[in-house]
């Protein structure tokens, strides 16, 4: 079985954009040919879109990187670029990006959900653009702007219309494998199963999706022995179905079920309005004197929940039961509205980089921002035509009046990408 894996990172880097042609007609018959250099094509953008039969964020891991393709060199005769084709990264419905300091970006829940992660670089323009009635002969042209890279965090969040969840040890996978087609690891000691499970039940028409969320203990929501690596998997959860142990008695059901409510409250935000049921476990252990459908509705009285059933899911007692039970109840949420806790966000854009001028030491000034760099970005600096249009561009930016306030001087040094020059009035 493939190791399971929620956790990870994504480098992603978009397409460079290609660059624009220097280039002049030249044919036979035709005097003085004007310049003719086309556009190179923008590059390609990485998106991630939510889908496939994907589980696991296990292929990131190892191999975390994703580049789109790179624009195409403009050519002579007018010939444009290609544009770089999109990477489309497909990942598990559920997974959440976010940025390194922890905002999120993206919360792809639903199956199609996409969001552009980096955007490809903007094709320079060929020398063809720059003709005018005053320049005729412009013998430079733009280069291809550099694609966005980053780093992102990514979480994936199990989208399953029941978790079953519980202390460690109650059954939750007997339970699971019985009343679905999951075969999840089972043993007869706490943390057993390390990783959550998915299992599809099919009951008279009726087809859901349960996952059993490996055993909380107190302190889960403090991160407290599995804590917080799975607790993640019980937001998107239509019902809760809190597994405790029949042969513990009342008072002991009473105290798993307050202990694990605590932790799902502590962590949920909406737990008040969460659909949360009281399934008992482990009925062939119950002793004859007891009965355990009256021990559970006890309990659920005392805790303030519904009960869904009293099994046995090693003798396959109510499980059938319990099955429908859930079945009828997840057909109801969604027909409503089911809550799902966090912020959902189908599509977050990254924000535009804006024109950022600072001082970086006595007599010397930078100008960042992806404008800014795109201003600046020609073949040939030596060209004065081409060093007029960069300085129309920076004043048209207000790059001068942000330099003004800043303090600069006759003689000071503006650095602009590859760009450095010596600040005059002129």
């Amino acid at each position: 079985m493939a190791e399971f894996v929620d956790t990870t990172q994504i480098h992603v880097r978009a397409g460079d954009g290609g660059a624009g042609a220097v280039s002049f007609r030249r044919e036979a018959h035709v005097d003085k040919g004007g310049p003719d250099g086309g556009d190179g094509g923008d590059g390609g953008s990485v998106l991630l879109v939510a889908g496939g039969q994907l589980s696991s964020l296990i292929s990131f891991r190892d191999h975390p990187y994703r580049r789109a393709e790179d624009g195409v060199h403009g050519q002579g005769k007018k010939r444009n670029g290609r544009r770089g084709s999109d990477l489309r990264v497909v990942v598990p419905v559920g997974t959440v990006v976010k940025d390194l300091e922890g905002e999120v970006v993206a919360d792809l829940a639903e199956a199609g959900a996409a969001a552009v992660l980096a955007r490809g670089g903007r094709g320079g323009m060929g020398n063809a653009r720059f003709l005018s009635n005053r320049r005729r002969a412009p013998g430079f042209a733009e280069q291809g702007e550099a694609g966005e890279e980053r780093w992102f965090n990514l979480e994936l969040k199990l989208a399953a219309d029941v978790a079953l969840v519980g202390e460690p040890n109650v059954g939750k996978s007997s339970l699971i494998a019985a009343i679905s087609r999951a075969r999840p690891k089972i043993g007869d000691y706490p943390f057993t199963t390390l990783v959550p499970n998915l299992g599809v039940v099919n009951v008279d028409g009726c087809e859901y999706v349960v996952a059993d969320v490996p055993g909380l203990i107190e302190g889960a929501a403090d991160g407290k022995g599995l804590g917080h690596s799975f607790l993640r998997h019980v937001e998107r959860a239509r019902i809760l179905g809190l597994v405790v142990e029949l042969a513990l008695g009342v008072e002991g059901m009473v105290e798993s079920a307050t202990t694990i409510l605590a932790e799902l409250g502590s962590y949920l935000r909406d737990l008040e309005i969460r659909e949360t049921v009281l399934i008992g476990n482990k009925r062939d252990l119950v002793g004859g004197d007891t009965d355990p459908e009256e021990a559970l509705a006890e309990v659920g009285r005392r805790v303030g929940l519904p009960v869904a059933g009293a099994v046995s899911a090693v003798a396959r007692v109510g499980t059938r039961e319990l099955s429908l039970w859930l079945g009828r109840r997840v057909d109801v949420l969604r027909e409503g509205a089911a809550p799902i806790a966090g912020e959902v966000v189908v599509h977050h854009p990254l924000p535009l980089y804006e024109v950022l001028v600072e001082r970086v030491g006595e007599g010397r000034f930078s100008v960042g921002g992806r404008d800014a760099v795109r201003a600046v970005g020609f073949s040939d600096l030596n060209s004065m035509e081409a060093l007029a249009i960069v300085q129309g561009r920076l004043k048209r930016m207000g790059v001068f009046k942000m330099l003004k306030r800043l303090g600069v001087r006759e003689g000071d040094t503006v650095v602009v990408s590859s760009l450095e020059f010596t600040f005059t009035e002129e």
